[in-house]
C-alpha cells in the first residue's frame, strides 16, 4: 500500500494543540512508512475563515518542524490543496450523483428544518432530515424555482443498511443508515459542506489513512457513503481520543487554564522539539520506559495500535519540566538567541548588546528556566539600581558575623586586579580564613547584600556578572548603615 496521509485545518483560527497533535500523529505515521504527508486547507465555511490563518497554520507547522511534502507554498500532482480552488471538481462529482439520483434539490426553509427538528425531539427521536424533498416531480421543483426559494443538495442515504468500518484505535464500529437522515452535500450558496468535500478530495488525492479527532467520528457513516456512491475504496481510519483538562473535562477553547495555542508557546520560549514531545504522548505510549524523544525516535515508535482510546489529560506541569529538559540539553547559542528578544522587549538590553555578558547570563539560569522568557524576570536582580531587602534577608543580614564578613569581603573585591567568578571564589576563601567564618556564615550575608535574595544560581558567577562596581556598592550601603 502507498502510504498517504492528510491534515486538513479550516482556516478559522490560531493553530490549536488539539490539531497540532492530530498533525503530528499523521505526519509521524507517513514518515514512519516512508509515506508521504499532505497539508490540505479546508476552507468552505467561509463565513467562519479567518484573514492570514491559513498562513498561520504554516509557520506553526513549520516551527514545529511538520514540513508537509505536498500542499500550499509547495504544490503536487494532486493540487489544488484548498477547497475553494476545487469547486469545479466538486460541481463534476454533484452532476454525477444528481444524474444518478444518489442526490436530489431540496427547497426546504430553515422554518420548516426547525420544525420538523423540534417535533422529532419531542418523541424522543434523533433530529434528522426526513426526506420531505425527496420525491419531488418536476413540476414541484419548478415551481419551488419560481417562486425563488433557495436550494440546497442533499444526499440520498440508502434505507436499511448498516455502514461499518475498522477503526485502527476503535475497533469494529457500525452506524445504521436510518438514524441518519438525507444530509446537505452542497449549500444554498454552491459550496460543498464539509463531509461531501473532504470525501472527495481524500479519494482523488488517494489518501491511505485517515487519522482525526474523535468528535469526526460521526461524520465516518456520511463519507462511507459518499464513497461507495462514486464505488471509490475507503480509507483506514483512525479517530483520536480527546484532549481533557486537568479535571478531566474535554478541554474547551474557553479554558484559560491552559495555553492553548502554538504561537504562544513560541512566544512563551518554549522549544518545538518539547511540544512535539509532549503533544505524541498526549493519548500514545511508547514500548520504551522513555520520555524525552527526538522527532526521530517518534517516527521510529509511533503506531496507531499504542494510542488510547480514552482522553489523555493536558498537564501543563509535565509540559513545562519536558520544556525544561529541552532548554537545558540545548546549545547555549541558540538559547541566547531565544533570550534576547525577550531582553530586549522588557527593556534590559537594547537593539545591540553585549552578546558574551548575555551569553553568561542565560549560562547562569539556562538548567532551571521552564520556558525561555522567564529569563527576564529571573534576572531581574542584574537590571535594578537598588536592592530591596525582605524581613528574611533582613534576618540573615542582622546576624552577628554579617558585618564583619562583608567588611572583609567588600574589601577583597576592591583589591582585586580582575574581577572574575574565579578571583571572587579566591577572594571569598582569603575571608574565611581570615574571619574564621564559614558555610552560611560567609555565604550568606554576601549572596543577601548583593541581591536581595536567599537563594539564588552559582554565588560567583552571580557576583561577576553583576560586576565590581555594583556589588561594592550595594555590600557598602549596608556596612555604612
Amino acid at each position: 500500500m502507498t502510504v498517504r496521509l492528510r491534515y486538513a485545518p479550516s482556516p478559522t483560527g490560531h493553530l490549536h494543540i488539539g490539531g497540532a497533535r492530530t498533525a503530528l500523529f499523521n505526519y509521524l505515521f507517513a514518515k514512519k512508512h516512508g509515506g508521504t504527508y499532505i497539508l490540505r486547507i479546508e476552507d468552505t465555511d467561509q463565513a467562519r475563515n479567518k484573514e492570514n490563518a491559513e498562513q498561520g497554520f504554516m509557520e506553526g507547522f513549520r516551527w514545529l518542524g511538520l514540513n508537509w511534502n505536498e500542499g500550499p507554498q509547495v504544490g503536487g500532482e494532486y493540487g489544488p490543496y484548498s477547497c475553494m480552488e476545487r469547486l469545479d471538481i466538486y460541481q463534476q462529482h454533484t452532476d454525477q450523483l444528481l444524474a444518478s439520483g444518489q442526490a436530489y434539490y431540496c427547497y426546504c426553509t430553515e422554518a420548516e428544518l426547525e420544525a420538523e427538528r423540534e417535533e422529532l425531539a419531542a418523541k424522543g427521536e434523533l433530529p434528522r432530515y426526513l426526506g420531505k424533498c425527496r420525491h419531488l416531480t418536476a413540476e414541484d421543483r419548478a415551481k419551488h424555482e419560481s417562486e425563488g426559494r433557495k436550494r440546497t443538495i442533499r444526499f440520498r442515504v440508502p434505507e436499511d443498511k448498516v455502514y461499518s468500518f475498522n477503526d485502527m484505535i476503535r475497533g469494529t464500529v457500525e452506524f445504521e443508515s436510518n438514524g441518519i437522515g438525507d444530509f446537505v452535500i452542497v449549500k444554498s450558496d454552491g459550496i460543498p459542506t464539509y463531509n461531501f468535500a473532504v470525501t472527495i478530495d481524500d479519494a482523488l488525492m488517494q489518501i491511505s489513512h485517515v487519522a482525526r479527532g474523535e468528535e469526526h467520528l460521526s461524520n465516518t457513516p456520511r463519507q462511507l457513503m459518499i464513497y461507495e456512491a462514486f464505488g471509490w475504496p475507503q480509507p483506514l481510519f483512525a479517530h483520536l481520543p480527546l484532549i481533557l483538562n486537568e479535571t478531566g473535562k474535554k478541554l474547551s477553547k474557553r479554558d484559560e487554564s491552559i495555553v492553548q495555542f502554538i504561537e504562544q508557546y513560541a512566544e512563551l520560549g518554549y522549544l518545538p522539539e518539547a511540544i512535539n514531545n509532549f503533544l505524541a504522548l498526549l493519548g500514545w505510549s511508547p514500548t520504551v520506559e522513555q520520555e524525552i524523544f527526538s522527532l526521530e525516535e517518534l517516527v521510529e515508535q509511533f503506531s496507531f495500535d499504542r494510542v488510547s482510546k480514552s482522553g489523555a489529560i493536558f498537564d501543563k506541569d509535565k509540559l513545562a519540566w519536558m520544556n525544561g529538559q529541552y532548554i537545558k540539553s540545548a546549545d547555549l547559542d541558540r538559547i541566547v538567541d531565544l533570550a534576547a528578544p525577550f531582553l530586549q522587549s522588557a527593556g534590559r538590553i537594547g537593539a545591540e548588546y553585549d552578546r558574551a555578558w548575555v551569553s553568561q547570563l542565560v549560562a547562569l539560569y539556562k538548567d532551571g528556566m521552564l520556558a525561555v522568557s522567564e529569563i527576564v524576570p529571573l534576572s531581574e536582580l542584574f537590571f535594578t539600581d537598588g536592592v530591596a531587602y525582605d524581613e528574611e534577608a533582613k534576618a540573615v543580614l542582622a546576624e552577628e558575623t554579617a558585618p564583619l564578613v562583608l567588611k572583609a569581603f567588600r574589601d577583597k573585591v576592591l583589591a582585586l586586579s580582575e574581577f572574575t567568578a574565579e578571583t571572587i571564589q579566591a577572594a571569598l576563601k582569603e575571608v574565611q580564613k581570615e574571619t574564621g567564618i564559614k558555610g552560611k556564615g560567609l555565604f550568606m550575608p554576601t549572596r543577601v547584600a548583593a541581591t536581595g535574595q536567599l537563594h539564588g544560581r552559582d554565588l560567583n558567577q552571580t557576583l561577576a556578572l553583576l560586576g565590581r562596581e555594583k556589588v561594592a556598592e550595594r555590600i557598602g550601603k549596608l556596612i555604612e548603615l
